[in-house]
């Protein structure tokens, strides 16, 4: 009762909203049911009336989806080496650590993304420490750039890929591992074919729990990048908002989501026995 009343209500009166015709003044036309909001994700109406491919759109999701996937590599690379020095301590000294990495949860995020704006911007805290130690940085002309928004999106879902990573591998039966070195192999190569795949599950998890937020990110690539390139959030708030397009508005919301469903389902049904176990 409660998932279908707060998850697949609102997901159907998206479709819903998706399939109908846009209002003049904004709002919808009840009744009239198209499929011109998805339509038009890769075409538009020429000045005759006429169908013709556009491919504006295209290059937006292009754009969030290739942000998207760097947040994930960096977070991975920076993540999972620190989820396997964590998961390596001992148990009060992981406790103490896991706390340092939760406790920016405690702060809203949009008052950090705030923080970083001090951090980033022309004469702001870290241009002043540079300048203090000898370096003449003549402005470092970070912020408003997609550098920064980079930069934001990483800082506000590593914890999302350390936390399953440290999950799996804090599970992981480490004489597994010192067997491997006793037969002859490498770190290297024990890293490789014990540690990873049985952290696999983790690594997945953390990869979906960061590019899904990172996806569909709307105030971090507006505050940061100063809205100078169109991602998927802004795109979508532009249509409910300034647009007034609520079909469009409904059927990028849909997309976007259907997306994301279609990543979990592969999730789950790919690691089914591992998250039984």
């Amino acid at each position: 009762m409660t998932l279908g009343l707060f998850m697949v209500l609102p997901m159907l009166w998206v479709a819903v909203m998706s399939l109908l015709e846009a209002a003049p003044y904004g709002g919808v036309r009840w009744g009239h049911w198209t499929t011109d909001a998805y339509l038009r994700f890769f075409m538009e109406l020429d000045l005759d009336g006429h169908w013709v491919l556009n491919t504006d759109y295209m290059v937006i999701f292009s754009r969030s989806f290739g942000l998207a996937l760097a947040v994930v590599v960096i977070t991975l690379g920076v993540g999972f080496p620190l989820a396997l020095h964590i998961a390596l301590q001992e148990e009060s000294k992981r406790n103490h650590m896991l706390l340092w990495i939760t406790i920016p949860f405690w702060v809203n995020l949009l008052v950090r993304t705030y923080a970083w704006i001090l951090l980033l911007r022309n004469g702001g805290v870290i241009e002043q420490n540079l300048n203090l130690a000898g370096f003449q940085t003549g402005g470092l002309h970070i912020l408003y750039t997609p550098l920064a928004t980079g930069i934001g999106l990483v800082y506000a879902y590593l914890p999302f890929m350390v936390l399953p990573i440290y999950t799996s591998l804090e599970k992981m039966d480490w004489r597994l591992f010192e067997a491997a070195l006793d037969l002859g192999a490498t770190r290297w190569m024990a890293l490789r074919r014990i540690v990873i795949p049985l952290a696999m599950p983790g690594i997945v998890a953390g990869c979906l729990l960061v590019f899904i937020p990172a996806l569909g990110a709307y105030y971090i690539p507006e505050l940061l990048g100063g809205g100078k390139q169109m991602m998927i959030g802004s795109l979508i708030q532009s249509q409910f908002g300034a647009a007034r397009n609520w079909p469009f508005g409904s059927a990028l919301a849909f997309a976007l989501l259907s997306i994301v469903l279609a990543g979990m389902l592969l999730y789950t049904r790919r690691f089914k026995k591992a998250l039984d176990t």
